[in-house]
């Protein structure tokens, strides 16, 4: 029998004084009563109750246990009420961790959440590694490209592509290149954790994917580092859409290669577990969802 329902039935048998009077308050038959205190008295190796026609009454270790048991089960209803509070008003620590391209988007959805809920308390942390989840406690990851642990939840916030791109005195300065092949002939400004390494991926209009091999004088895992650079001539880079559309709209970046599209990818929320996600982390989501709809625009 379940230890925690014999508890609570031989709590209520005290309280009631008998075996027929705890039924009737339980809704239970007096034999089912019966059978989870027997069910405890058996498991102990002690008799809890002394049993007469007329009433029962606690021995000196049911006296004990009751106090003990008793206590127990009023913990537990705390802590069933704590967690529903937590449930109904969202508060605690929600540990995030992202990587470092996408975080000016982040930033004003998590001023905007700490506002609307301010029992919650941020542990934010920056990267380009893909944290292990489980093992360092995070709620949930904001990544640019899809985790390769397949067993976690990936929720797509919006889909974004590369840009080729180069400064104007870089092209004034080199011819450009009219396909893919032709960057080849060029410095490549390499992003350390492009997905495809140094195999640089394009679609043509009918949608065929081209790639190059490249090379260049510069591999980093900064994405400022490699626009610094970029903007001073040093060489063409295949940069994330939302870390240089604001140059090229300024004029300060020109795009390259308009015939093809760098192969798409997706900004994602990745979290460990789809069952009983905590309020918190559900609420986030719901509202990085809504923020980042509005990106789609330029994104496409």
């Amino acid at each position: 029998m379940d230890r925690l329902t014999s508890l609570a039935v031989f709590g209520r048998v005290v309280e009631c004084g008998g075996f027929s009077a705890a039924a009737r308050r339980l809704n239970m038959s007096v034999t089912m009563v019966g059978n989870h205190v027997q069910s405890l008295e058996d498991r102990l190796g002690v008799r809890l109750l002394n049993r007469t026609t007329r009433k029962v009454s606690l021995t000196e270790t049911g006296k004990y246990y009751y106090e003990r048991s008793s206590q127990i089960l009023a913990d537990l209803e705390e802590a069933d009420q704590a967690a529903g509070a937590l449930a109904t008003t969202p508060r605690g620590t929600l540990k995030i961790h992202s990587s470092t391209a996408v975080v000016r988007f982040l930033l004003p959805v998590v001023s905007e959440f700490m506002a609307l809920y301010p029992l919650i308390s941020l542990d934010f942390s920056v990267s380009e590694r893909m944290v292990d989840m489980i093992e360092e406690g995070y709620d949930l990851a904001i990544r640019a490209v899809s985790p390769p642990d397949s067993t976690l939840v990936v929720r797509k916030l919006t889909p974004w592509r590369h840009m080729l791109v180069c400064s104007p005195a870089y092209r004034d300065a080199h011819p450009m290149p009219k396909t893919p092949a032709e960057i080849a002939e060029h410095n490549c400004l390499q992003y350390a954790y492009y997905p495809y390494g140094d195999e640089w991926r394009f679609e043509d209009a009918d949608g065929r994917q081209q790639s190059v091999k490249v090379s260049g004088n510069v591999v980093s895992n900064s994405p400022e580092m490699l626009r610094y650079l970029l903007a001073n001539g040093q060489g063409i880079f295949l940069a994330p859409s939302f870390i240089v559309f604001e140059e090229i709209a300024a004029g300060r970046l020109v795009r390259m290669l308009p015939d093809y599209r760098p192969v798409e990818f997706t900004i994602n929320a990745i979290y460990p577990n789809r069952s009983h996600l905590p309020t918190k982390v559900r609420l986030f989501i719901d509202l990085l969802v809504e923020r980042f709809a509005e990106h789609r625009k330029w994104m496409a």
